[in-house]
């Protein structure tokens, strides 16, 4: 059996409405006729007779597209996507089952029709769950006026779609935004500011890298200033266990100075205070006694 199924279509593409008219014109196979030839591509690998049955179940597709065109996409491309699921479903239909090749290919027509509306949709995707995606092509068929949906009407929802309340109101919300241009002029975008302007990001821009340089400089050389001014023990309890690699532990400087871990916290508490005296120049330093 052929691993792949290449159909060739000739069908017109110069229009959609021509197109249309020739895969009405395609005959309905029979069941008998429809059986045979899925008998066949499965058991030989028959492409011709593959190819019978994507083309008499075109028609098919072009319906179920119809059906998406609320999504502002182009039915064209919904059709399109619509036959690769369609050639999918023909490629594991199994003849033996009981049930016809239309009912077994809705799932693969309208799987691929999904993916391609949720890639297209808008800029950013806006169904990623299962929950999600359920909401995304059902809530506004749910909805049973026009505006916001209200709490009753948040929860009559989500019971019939078997889902979070608060998934629900995330969708919707979804549902109702629009995408902006991220450096759109301000006079065509209705005098909205376009996130551009506001998300700017200065962190390699040449004045402000200087300026951060300058300022982690300062305040190391303000930091080494304070420390020489401590008093030996207090500098070294400090740079033990805060500016070391391996860190001190209170107890391994207990041991050192032979006096209590709470004793080395409470100089290593009396040095800070010392340092950031000294950092913010309010007070002068003093020695831990």
């Amino acid at each position: 059996m052929s691993t792949a199924l290449d159909v060739q279509m000739p069908l017109p593409t110069g229009s959609l409405e021509a197109y249309v008219t020739a895969v009405n014109s395609v005959p309905i196979l029979s069941v008998e006729k429809e059986k045979a030839l899925a008998t066949s591509f499965r058991e030989t690998g028959d492409i011709d007779a593959a190819r019978q049955l994507v083309l008499s179940h075109l028609r098919f597709v072009v319906r179920v597209a119809r059906g998406y065109s609320g999504y502002g996409l182009q039915l064209g491309d919904l059709i399109q996507e619509g036959n690769i699921g369609l050639m999918k479903a023909v490629k594991r239909f199994d003849p033996t089952i009981g049930v016809r090749l239309v009912s077994f290919a809705v799932h693969w027509v309208r799987a691929e029709m999904h993916e391609y509306i949720l890639r297209n949709w808008r800029i950013v995707k806006v169904a990623t769950t299962k929950s999600q995606r359920k909401l995304f092509f059902n809530l506004r068929s749910s909805k049973k006026r026009l505006g916001w949906l209200n709490n009753e009407e948040v929860i009559a929802v989500a019971k019939d779609l078997k889902v979070a309340p608060k998934d629900v109101l995330l969708m919707e919300e979804r549902l109702s935004a629009h995408d902006t241009a991220f450096d759109s002029n301000p006079a065509d975008d209705d005098d909205q500011t376009p996130p551009a302007a506001y998300y700017s990001d200065m962190r390699f821009e040449p004045s402000q890298q200087l300026e951060s340089l300058e300022t982690d400089q300062t305040n190391k050389d303000q930091l080494l200033t304070a420390l020489k001014q401590l008093d030996e023990r207090s500098r070294d309890i400090v740079t033990q266990r805060w500016l070391a690699a391996p860190k001190k532990t209170l107890k391994e400087l207990a041991k050192k100075y032979d006096i209590s871990a709470e004793r080395i916290r409470q100089i290593e508490k009396n040095a800070f205070v010392s340092i950031r005296n000294a950092m913010s120049g309010t007070l002068q330093l003093s020695n831990e006694p």
